[in-house]
């Protein structure tokens, strides 16, 4: 179940951020998930896309509806510090946070112009 979701999440990074070295995906619970130098900075899921950003960035998206709180289970504490995009039919937020290199700890900025 989970080779759709690596599929299209390595298929997306090699078409927006092509040529910045140290990203790598992996399967990740029933998903994917991405690591820029071994540290996850968003994963691929039946629940959506989630991304680690840092906090203020978190706070902006889920008050402005474009992302929503992220939580790996139902019944799970929210994650700090990661937002998720649920509507996987249109992942134009996504690349827009993905082109902008706003992951925290994630060093992706590096080759982005």
């Amino acid at each position: 179940m989970a080779q759709p979701y690596f599929n299209v999440l390595e298929e997306l990074i090699a078409r927006q951020l092509p040529g910045i070295s140290g990203l790598v995906c992996k399967h990740f619970f029933n998903g994917a998930a991405l690591y820029s130098n071994m540290i996850i900075c968003a994963s691929f899921t039946p629940a959506g896309f989630a991304f680690k950003l840092p906090e203020q960035r978190c706070s902006e998206l889920i008050a402005s509806e474009k992302a929503s709180p992220l939580r790996y289970f139902e019944k799970s504490p929210i994650r700090k510090g990661y937002v998720l995009f649920p509507n996987t039919s249109n992942l134009s937020n996504a690349v827009i946070v993905l082109s902008q290199g706003m992951f925290g700890t994630c060093k992706l900025t590096q080759g982005l112009t």
